[in-house]
């Protein structure tokens, strides 16, 4: 078995365990069993989840360099995530954002699909690597709710406008490299709000030394390790391979004019100073051609007063009214629950392949042109729909549109997240106690 599988989703195992397996600090014969490290608000950060953290992270850290900031170093980072973590996680229970076990067990799912594991073999698979398959389910279900948080708070409030998604695909046209990537690691030495003049030519000439050490030849993630107090901080600064939308507008525009492995001088932003290392790039274009199907579909939901099998009855005698020559379009209109496609008649236009739930397309995939479906349930309710028509479609354009908005609204969100994150931080309150 390959050891990818702990390291597939490491953001997920670098949460905290979740609450209710937190022990007390003694036992009854008096004998110490964990120790608070951080009181976090009403909740608290044990020694456990931090050097459970750290032999995680020291653990694949070693498989990336020899040389290693100290011990004290990586445990002092492990348990600012962790306290971050805490106060993300309190501001979700406030909020009410719940993960489902469905949810779970389709992210659960993902993992073991992209690892080319059944999916019922996942618990023996981590067993294999020493994970407990229990507390990797509420570790992943922790970092998922997080997630679903910085969605509300951070994405939600990200506005793109039609203006500045016609400038980025301006910008884009005619551009050899409009797909791409670059491979960049970062250093972000952050300033308070309400920093002083003092505060801010200091963080400056921090910021200037460790540049000169970075184009002195000094291993960049493991200043990164040292030094930087962005997210990216435990994975050696890497962002990861991203488009120049993807960027955050100031490292992409600085990038542009860097060669491969070229240290860019500390940049200022409102989140601190920036020092970025373009690791790699590459890229490439081309058309994009996806089979589309046309159809339209008769929507119909149980209720109380009618179960699933009359349901299901109905949608039948539908169908079979239609195969005697009633109109699909027609009935449709009168019938349909699905307020979008019943006032045209089901028609759900030209779709590409992943537009509609699983469910749904395995049956369109299984029709011939002109041929209607039998009955069919989703989480939707029972559907019956008529395959309509194929083609293959150039998506090029709608593809290039969705790219550049979404990389415009990701190259916004890493400035906000850490924004959002100090707020948070600073109406935490945090009690730190001894290791």
């Amino acid at each position: 078995m390959k050891p990818v599988i702990a390291l597939a989703l490491s953001a997920l195992l670098l949460a905290p365990l979740p609450a209710s397996s937190q022990t007390r600090e003694l036992s009854a014969s008096g004998v110490q069993l964990d120790k608070v490290v951080a009181v976090v608000n009403d909740g608290v950060v044990l020694k456990s989840q931090v050097e459970q953290q750290f032999d995680l992270i020291m653990a694949r850290l070693a498989q990336q360099s020899d040389q290693l900031p100290p011990e004290s170093v990586i445990r002092q980072q492990v348990l600012e995530r962790l306290v971050l973590q805490e106060i993300q996680a309190q501001r979700a229970e406030r909020l009410g954002i719940t993960v489902s076990d469905e949810m779970l067990n389709s992210a659960l799912r993902d993992v073991a699909s992209r690892n080319q594991i059944p999916f019922d073999q996942l618990p023996m698979a981590l067993a294999r690597q020493g994970i407990d398959y229990a507390a990797y389910r509420e570790d992943m279900r922790r970092e998922i709710t997080l997630t679903l948080l910085r969605q509300r708070d951070v994405l939600a409030r990200i506005y793109v406008s039609p203006r500045e998604l016609e400038q980025a695909l301006e910008r884009e046209a005619g551009r050899a490299d409009a797909n791409a990537e670059f491979d960049v690691s970062h250093i972000l030495l952050s300033l308070p709000e309400s920093a002083t003049a003092d505060e801010i030519a200091g963080t400056e000439r921090r910021a200037e030394e460790i540049y000169e050490r970075a184009v002195a030849g000094e291993d960049f993630g493991q200043l990164a390790l040292t030094y930087s107090q962005a997210q990216s901080a435990l994975d050696r600064g890497k962002l990861g391979w991203r488009s120049a939308a993807q960027l955050p507008q100031f490292i992409a525009e600085r990038i542009a004019t860097m060669e491969t492995g070229q240290v860019s001088r500390p940049m200022r932003t409102p989140t601190g100073f920036h020092i970025v290392r373009l690791d790699g790039a590459r890229g490439g274009d081309g058309p994009m051609m996806v089979e589309q199907v046309r159809s339209r579909h008769i929507l119909l939901r149980p209720t109380e007063v009618q179960d699933d099998a009359t349901t299901r009855q109905r949608l039948a005698d539908l169908r079979e009214r239609i195969l005697a020559g009633e109109d699909f379009e027609a009935l449709a209109s009168v019938t349909s629950e699905d307020p979008a496609s019943a006032t045209a008649g089901g028609d759900l236009g030209w779709t590409s392949p992943g537009t509609f739930v699983p469910e749904f397309e395995e049956v369109l995939a299984r029709l011939s042109e002109g041929e209607i479906s039998e009955p069919f349930r989703t989480q939707y309710g029972w559907h019956i729909v008529q395959l309509t028509g194929k083609r293959y479609y150039d998506q090029s354009e709608e593809v290039r549109k969705q790219r550049v908005f979404a990389a415009l609204r990701e190259s916004k969100a890493d400035e906000e997240t850490e924004l959002w994150l100090r707020q948070l931080r600073d109406e935490a309150y945090v009690e730190y106690r001894s290791m």
